[in-house]
């Protein structure tokens, strides 16, 4: 098979139209260029060059290896920059997973790549369960997840964010109206629950459980902002992260007492590429918002 290098010698003799030009231009000697070209003609089995007493010509079958000469150099150089590119954190793909609920958190840094770096593609998959996003990182199918829990032994698990947790009624609530929250307050609430297949499902009924807490759940969703939402519109009470509340909530907010909060983690299959790294440091810059509506609820609960 013919190599890149004698490639890239035919294709700087038909640019420059001489071997002594093609040599300056390769940063070579004429022999070598003449070896090089010599071991294309013998892979072709024909002659590929013409020499002239003013200079090199191209046969007919030069002309015709000329266009993919020109194609697989060119690549090459495409795919030395590409990989530069992503060493550099400029550039190339990255494949993103998260837990569903913390879409929120991810979406600020993902608006400000768009602008920052538009040549990296990035891709992204929700999951509300644990397992599922460790299948997809064994699997080679995303560069890093993001979520809370234990990170298993066989990955590389960063903390980004720590986020609270919170109580989330409506406004006439009268666990709305304690100076402080605490999980025993819920005792025989009326419990807005998630489905089994949202890991905060198990996660709350242990939590509950180790309070020595019985709520009643009224209602299950898999998906953790409608636990806030149907809440706030009066089904009963929630327990839902942070991320859950978007600014501008209807229902009330209140920090529990003591606080609860739960670490955010990134987790890679091994060491981080340069574009995986400088999306987690932007990631852990960024933290947790806390929409501005909330933000007094939760000092007036705190205060109390």
């Amino acid at each position: 098979m013919a190599s890149l290098r004698a490639l890239e010698c035919l294709v700087a003799v038909a640019d420059t139209g001489s071997i002594t030009s093609a040599a300056s231009l390769l940063h070579s000697s004429q022999p070598a260029i003449s070896h090089q070209l010599a071991a294309l003609e013998r892979e072709a089995g024909t002659t590929l060059l013409r020499r002239e007493p003013r200079g090199v010509k191209l046969t007919p079958a030069g002309r015709a290896a000329l266009a993919d000469a020109r194609r697989a150099v060119d690549a090459a150089a495409g795919a030395v920059r590409a990989a530069r590119a992503v060493g550099e954190g400029a550039g190339g793909s990255l494949r993103l997973a998260c837990a569903q609920s913390l879409v929120s958190v991810l979406a600020p840094v993902l608006h400000d790549w768009h602008r920052r770096y538009p040549e990296v593609a990035i891709t992204l998959r929700e999951s509300t369960s644990a397992e599922e996003l460790h299948d997809l990182i064994d699997a080679d199918a995303v560069d890093l997840a993001f979520m809370p829990g234990v990170v298993p032994e066989r990955f590389v698990g960063t903390v980004v964010a720590e986020e609270e947790i919170v109580l989330v009624a409506p406004a006439d609530h009268v666990l709305v109206q304690l100076a402080s929250v605490r999980l025993e307050d819920l005792e025989g609430a009326c419990l807005v629950h998630y489905a089994p297949e949202n890991g905060l499902s198990t996660w709350l009924d242990r939590a509950l459980a180790q309070a020595g807490v019985r709520a009643e759940p009224i209602m299950r969703t898999a998906v953790t902002a409608t636990a806030a939402q149907l809440a706030a519109a009066g089904l009963g009470v929630a327990v839902c992260p942070m991320s859950a509340i978007s600014d501008g909530f209807a229902g009330a907010v209140r920090s529990f007492s003591p606080r609860w909060t739960r670490e955010l983690k990134v987790l890679t299959p091994g060491e981080r590429d340069p574009l995986a790294a400088r999306f987690i440091a932007d990631l852990s810059h960024q933290g947790v918002p806390v929409p501005a509506t909330v933000r007094p609820q939760l000092s007036a609960g705190e205060a109390g």
